[in-house]
């Protein structure tokens, strides 16, 4: 491991960045020092200019993925180096705001149904039961289950933020019927990963896209559909059914209630009780169709 790159992991465990974005940032660097064949140390504005026009014009990458390595490198030398960092001549391109697409409860109850094992009925269960991000899901354990406050500890999500969410009835009748039914009583992990899940380790964070995965096959659901997805259907469904804005955003972990007002946009209910200013129209011309 070379020096500037122990020096910029210090520098995000620090500042308590996720595991997630952590090694995003790494592997941004990686690829930017690999490009020039040089250490990032010498290279300046210039060469992430460079590199910018490179990643849009011959790369085509999506204007996400550009922010996000762009991100990384502004951390690596105003966080890490310590330089000066001109955001107006590296812009950050424009981010298309795209809309979360969900299941209806009657898909997700499909999706749930048709999973092909009891491991994976309760990974999809508690994705949608709790709203939890894959990274969430994967670290949660035995004893983050309280069955006596119903509720489920959530450590260390985005921000490195714990949180409670409820528990439900039906997922903890299945995750005990879960735990019962592994090889091994597991004494930490509530997934636990390793040959025939009896692993002192965690599940991977493919093993829930696999779950989504087959079971979107076996219910002949032609959406794609991955662990986030369940999330955006939890935090719908919840306002849907009457819960307040604040309190999903507390469950689903935001920081800002911005984030969480975009399922408003996704929401039937809240949609459909707007009538169109259209209808309040006397229009003669529908009247002579009567």
């Amino acid at each position: 491991m070379t020096q500037l790159r122990r020096q910029m992991l210090e520098e995000l465990e620090r500042r308590n960045y996720s595991a997630n974005t952590i090694r995003s940032y790494i592997r941004a660097i990686e690829e930017y020092a690999r490009y020039f064949k040089r250490s990032p140390e010498k290279l300046g504005l210039d060469e992430i200019r460079s590199y910018q026009a490179h990643l849009i014009g011959k790369r085509k990458l999506a204007a996400n993925t550009v922010a996000q390595r762009l991100a990384a490198l502004r951390f690596l030398y105003v966080k890490t180096l310590r330089r000066s960092w001109d955001l107006e001549l590296t812009p950050y391109p424009k981010r298309p705001v795209r809309l979360p697409k969900v299941l209806s409860q009657e898909e997700v109850a499909g999706l749930i149904d048709a999973a092909d094992s009891l491991f994976h009925r309760a990974i999809l269960m508690t994705l949608y039961a709790t709203g939890v991000r894959r990274e969430e899901l994967v670290r949660l354990q035995v004893s983050d289950i309280n069955s006596r406050r119903m509720v489920v500890h959530v450590r260390g999500g985005k921000g490195r933020k714990d949180r409670d969410v409820m528990l439900s009835p039906q997922l903890l009748f299945v995750l005990r019927k879960h735990l019962r039914g592994l090889h091994r009583k597991p004494k930490q992990w509530l997934f636990p990963g390793g040959s025939w899940h009896t692993g002192q380790v965690p599940i991977s964070l493919n093993v829930p896209y696999q779950a989504c995965r087959i079971a979107a096959e076996r219910a002949g659901i032609d959406k794609r559909v991955h662990p986030h997805l369940l999330r955006h259907c939890f935090a719908t469904h919840l306002l849907e059914a009457g819960t307040d804005l604040r309190t999903i955003q507390m469950l689903l972990g935001h920081r800002d209630l911005e984030q969480t007002a975009v399922y408003l946009h996704v929401s039937a209910r809240h949609l459909s009780s707007v009538d169109s200013p259209l209808d309040s129209l006397e229009l003669a011309s529908l009247k002579k169709r009567k």
